[in-house]
């Protein structure tokens, strides 16, 4: 049998308050405050009697004085103080929490946006239409993944993502890819490299020189391949590794040349590389939109690829005469 209690109806007592600490605590932290029981009482739509009630149940559980005149004023005790600090959070979050919830719940109403992309892409080209998206859609739950070019794909077929964006050779069938980026190829050397001297380029020239590219498996690996067995132009592959801001760091270091795409370049990299157009061996590399075939575009996906490019995709989320062009 449970222990009888020596005082059963205290005992209640205390657990009932102890439930209700809330009421307590926050007619302490306004008088503390605003220095009145008077105004503590107006500001909480409650009588004086009932904060001092209050704040007098809260000196006996405490065991201690949190409260002492001063003048005309009440201010804390040491012990109040202490209180005080500890309390006043914890009363403004509660006092806050309708309004937090509510945030939250429209938060959750605006949905979430799913993106696919590889790191160069969300380092050079992502950026301004991401913050522009934030500003526009600022409740929208974005999720970034960084993945590879086949990486995206299969998260786009397991509906893991909503859209990705990127470079494509060849699309699937499955899959519609809507250009909209077009970018140079540039060969990249360091600065005094032969080929940064050289007055007439030609993709013979490169052949002497070890090449750093992305992994075989990816569209820039191929399409370097592609190039040169079409010119029928021998080349070596002095390493594969992926990034490309890991290719460039190697190339500045002399560790070989790399063929990029003008969009991964930029000012600062040009205080350590040279790059030079190849335009006329390497096609323009696209990049752009990459979806479902047949999936509508949910109407946070359809807002970011507004951003991108309005009317990209039609009314039933397909692009029109969706093919690569590289």
């Amino acid at each position: 049998m449970p222990p009888k209690s020596a005082n059963p109806s205290r005992s209640g007592a205390v657990f009932a308050y102890k439930g209700d600490r809330l009421k307590p605590l926050r007619a302490f932290c306004q008088v503390a405050r605003l220095g009145s029981v008077s105004r503590a009482a107006e500001a909480l739509f409650l009588s004086q009697p009932a904060v001092t009630l209050q704040l007098q149940a809260l000196e006996r559980d405490l065991g201690v004085r949190l409260l002492e005149r001063s003048g005309r004023r009440l201010v804390p005790t040491r012990e109040g103080e202490a209180l005080y600090e500890l309390a006043r959070p914890l009363v403004e979050q509660f006092d806050g929490l309708t309004t937090a919830f509510r945030d939250q719940l429209r938060g959750m109403d605006a949905g979430e946006l799913q993106i696919a992309a590889g790191t160069a892409t969300i380092l050079h080209l992502l950026p301004p239409i991401i913050a522009a998206y934030r500003m526009a859609q600022p409740e929208v739950r974005l999720h970034l993944h960084n993945v590879t070019g086949e990486g995206g794909l299969d998260l786009l077929r397991r509906d893991a993502v909503d859209l990705a964006v990127g470079s494509m050779l060849d699309v699937p069938g499955d899959l519609d890819y809507a250009p909209v980026y077009r970018f140079d190829p540039m060969l990249i050397t360091p600065h005094g490299h032969p080929l940064a001297e050289k007055a007439e380029l030609a993709l013979e020239d490169l052949s002497p020189y070890g090449l750093i590219l992305p992994p075989r498996r990816l569209t820039t690996y191929r399409l370097v391949d592609m190039v040169f067995h079409q010119h029928r132009v021998p080349y070596t592959v002095a390493m594969e590794v992926g990034g490309w801001e890991v290719i460039k760091r190697y190339v500045a270091m002399g560790l070989g040349i790399s063929i990029v795409t003008a969009m991964c370049l930029d000012g600062a990299d040009l205080a350590h590389l040279t790059a030079r157009p190849l335009a006329r061996w390497f096609p323009r590399r696209s990049y752009g939109v990459v979806m479902r075939k047949g999936k509508r575009p949910s109407p946070q996906a359809r807002a970011f690829i507004e951003l991108i490019k309005p009317d990209l995709f039609d009314a039933h989320g397909a692009r029109r005469g969706a093919h690569s062009d590289r």
